[in-house]
């Protein structure tokens, strides 16, 4: 059996009759695509002083939106990509999405206002949507079950190793040529990838299986979609885990500076915890094959509401703080990374299973209702800063007791 050919019986693969990738190529690529997302928000943050200073130097704050609005772009182009790659095919809607990319981040290396900045930023969001949800379709088209778990694991696993040097690589950038030409790194990298995926990978959707694009069938497959009671279970921990991370992304570097002074070494501290977190996806590639997407889930939820809690006590209702207060808010924000590598491919990949031709309308659901509402978490959770860890932390205890709730209601397996 080759690598390609571990699919559904009742659903052959749509490459049969186009070279297969190599396993170990393919995730690597799947990965570099999907990573383009999170290296455009990490690499931001060791620019978040510059920027403020020059940009937004009344509401420090406000530097955060750059994060969160880069998110509201990815959501919003997410409602459209997985339709289009069922319809049209998986290449040409990855390649049209680098096309807005690049568009979006030649804005913000121009823009000479806040603004600006963030118009360029939510396109670049829509354009990277591309990536994020077609390279899930891709997965879904030539993996099924607990393979395709195992598969999108060593995917994140590939995928969470880029905050680790995302945010040294943004710091060394505006160390030698100013934080405006972090955006032409960006603009390298997609292009750098999208050039990988055009020359190398096949088409994963044969035009026999692909979906008319009709306002009436979109709609109406949409309605089956969002309800199935797993994928709306999915959808809901999807968005309580994004939220809690998307906090996270926004407030670490304040917190890191403002709060426990480590702000010049941010990148190496935020490098440390995005290493070991990448071992989640080791832990569940290795596991879930035996245990299942659902007590994966199940356990780090409660794994985080322990975390979380105990940061909660310490950091608040202790008041601890300093030297022993900042080792309490790493391992808090390890729980967090860790928490999204166990949880998101799991979720995505336990509300796929089912869905067959329509993983992309699927995965464009998922995503595009599931980010754009965690934003919504983000964004006054980051806005409350107020020097302290404490909204973050009570942010996360609540999302993941939520969490812990909502799987409750997750359909008994046929």
């Amino acid at each position: 059996m080759t690598d390609l050919q571990a699919v559904a019986p009742h659903e052959p693969a749509a490459t049969d009759h186009t070279p297969a990738l190599p396993l170990t190529e393919f995730v690597a690529l799947m990965a570099v695509l999907m990573a383009i997302v999170a290296f455009s928000t990490d690499a931001m943050l060791p620019a978040f002083p510059e920027i403020s200073a020059e940009l937004s130097p009344t509401a420090p704050n406000r530097a955060q939106l750059i994060v969160t609005f880069f998110l509201l772009g990815l959501g919003v182009g997410t409602i459209f990509t997985g339709p289009m790659s069922d319809a049209w095919g998986r290449k040409p809607v990855i390649l049209g999405g680098a096309v807005v990319y690049i568009a979006g981040a030649v804005i913000c290396w121009q823009a000479g206002s806040l603004e600006v900045m963030l118009g360029g930023r939510i396109l670049q969001g829509v354009g990277g949507a591309a990536g994020r949800t077609v390279c899930m379709a891709i997965v879904r088209d030539l993996y099924a079950g607990r393979r395709m778990s195992q598969i999108s694991s060593l995917i994140m696993m590939i995928f969470s190793i880029v905050p680790a040097i995302a945010p040294t690589f943004g710091a060394q950038v505006i160390y030698l040529a100013g934080w405006r030409a972090i955006f032409v790194a960006f603009i390298l990298v997609s292009a750098s990838g999208a050039t990988w995926f055009w020359l190398r990978q096949p088409e994963t959707l044969s035009i026999a299986r692909r979906t008319p694009l009709r306002l009436g069938s979109l709609l109406e497959n949409t309605r089956h979609v969002l309800s199935m009671p797993v994928v709306i279970v999915a959808i809901i921990v999807q968005v309580l885990t994004y939220g809690t991370l998307f906090s996270m992304i926004s407030s670490v570097q304040q917190i890191f500076d403002i709060t426990y002074g480590h702000g010049g070494h941010f990148h190496f501290w935020f490098a440390g915890v995005a290493l070991l977190a990448a071992s989640s996806g080791f832990i569940n590639a290795g596991l879930v094959n035996r245990l299942g997407m659902r007590f994966m889930i199940n356990a780090m939820v409660m794994l985080q509401i322990v975390i979380s809690a105990t940061a909660a006590l310490l950091l608040g209702g202790a008041g601890l703080s300093g030297t022993a207060g900042f080792a309490v808010f790493l391992v808090f924000t390890l729980g967090v990374f860790f928490q999204n590598g166990l949880i998101a491919g799991n979720s995505t990949a336990l509300a796929m299973e089912p869905l067959g031709h329509l993983a992309g309308l699927a995965a464009s659901a998922m995503g595009a209702v599931s980010t754009i509402l965690a934003v919504l978490i983000a964004i006054p959770v980051g806005q409350a800063f107020d020097g302290t860890p404490l909204p973050l932390v009570l942010c996360a205890l609540v999302c993941a007791c939520l969490s812990f709730g909502t799987m409750r209601f997750l359909p008994p397996r046929d």
